[in-house]
């Protein structure tokens, strides 16, 4: 089994948050886009059948749904799509109508995946959206109509001037919706975005990092009390919504990436990583010259696989499973890495077999795990 995951790397207007590659929207590029993707299957061997389908981006909800239903059935020849896939689109509320909703669903999309991010007005605007809160109540109602049983909203929280009660706002309106699964993400500031600028330049107004604390809790509060399970650092589902798609990327299982920008994970060997540059123009060329556009990034030794077995696994609450470890790699998880486990103390537990951490890991997350890296 392995997993798709489909770039689409098109926005109507980029966010000053986002590093990831996407390009202005153009309508012959977007048309050209979709044979470009398909060609690329042609490339790979391996892989298949699938078993989980991620459309993402960018604004994956500007193809037409037309065009999705043409990449499974393309997708579905080359390798092999399984009975019952879950098969993920992320949407922007202000691309969709209830005639492109049913055409997703109707094309198979069977998990939506729409950027909320906000319901304040003022937050959205200074985050660069192109919807309104308006536009993502009704997305969700019409996501509904279309037949979507199963429907994740991302959350973003520490945004610039956000209070605990804004944020609990937003959390209480999108409870009511009753969505499958919620991501909540905090706001980073990634290295070379518009955001990362003004950030250094002191006109940001972030939460520090006992007010990041504090909305983290709050926010694992609330979904725990609501019935929701906290399987990732950013993510929560209802029991049996678990996004099968992303749990790959954890659990250092294999997919294929197509499309400009894509990243794939192989499992041959230790493991090794493959991406396509991001560049549209560069991506098109290599597949009209009849050239696989996708490059090795890491062929991983034993030692970098086991780091990042740990790096991966520990952000899930199933952890990583101590007869496994030793399974694959020939001895535990503390004999290993016995200066990192000691470091780590209670941040860090083994429990029923599994090695987890605890909230307050997660939430010191990027500091802790560099034990092991």
């Amino acid at each position: 089994m392995s997993g798709l995951y489909l770039h689409i790397p098109f926005c109507r207007r980029k966010c000053p948050y986002c590093d990831f590659y996407s390009v202005q929207e153009s309508d012959e590029a977007l048309a050209g886009y979709p044979d470009l993707l398909i060609g690329q299957l042609q490339y790979e061997e391996g892989w298949g059948p699938f078993d989980s389908v991620f459309f993402g981006g960018g604004t994956p909800s500007l193809l037409a749904p037309a065009d999705v239903g043409r990449i499974l059935a393309a997708a579905d020849r080359r390798f092999g799509l399984e009975a019952g896939a879950e098969v993920s689109l992320e949407a922007n509320p202000g691309t969709l109508s209830l005639q492109s909703l049913a055409g997703y669903r109707a094309a198979g999309v069977n998990r939506l995946s729409l950027g909320v991010q906000s319901l304040s007005g003022r937050h959205l605007q200074r985050l660069g959206r192109i919807h309104s809160p308006g536009e993502a109540r009704r997305a969700v109602s019409l996501a509904r109509s279309a037949g979507f049983d199963n429907l994740s909203c991302d959350l973003m929280f520490a945004l610039p001037g956000q209070s605990a009660a804004d944020l609990l706002r937003d959390l209480e309106e999108v409870l009511a919706w009753a969505p499958e699964h919620l991501s909540c993400y905090g706001l980073s500031m990634e290295e070379g975005t518009p955001f990362h600028h003004q950030h250094r330049a002191g006109g940001l107004d972030l939460p520090d990092e006992e007010r990041y604390a504090e909305l983290f809790c709050a926010l694992h509060e609330r979904l725990a009390g609501a019935g929701y399970g906290h399987y990732e650092i950013s993510n929560y589902a209802l029991p049996g919504r678990e996004c099968r798609h992303n749990l790959r990327y954890w659990q250092r299982l294999p997919y294929f990436g197509l499309g400009a920008g894509a990243h794939s994970f192989a499992g041959r060997g230790w493991g090794e990583r493959r991406a396509v540059p991001p560049d549209l123009g560069a991506y098109a060329a290599a597949l009209k010259r009849g050239e696989d556009p996708a490059q090795t990034l890491e062929r991983f030794d034993r030692r970098g696989a086991m780091a990042e077995t740990l790096y991966l696994g520990l952000r899930t609450a199933s952890g990583v499973a101590e007869a496994s470890f030793r399974a694959r790699f020939g001895l535990g998880v503390a004999e290993a890495f016995p200066a990192a486990a000691e470091h780590l103390g209670g941040r860090l537990r083994l429990e029923g077999g599994h090695w987890r951490m605890d909230l307050q890991g997660w939430l010191l997350y990027d500091h802790l795990i560099s034990a092991f890296l």
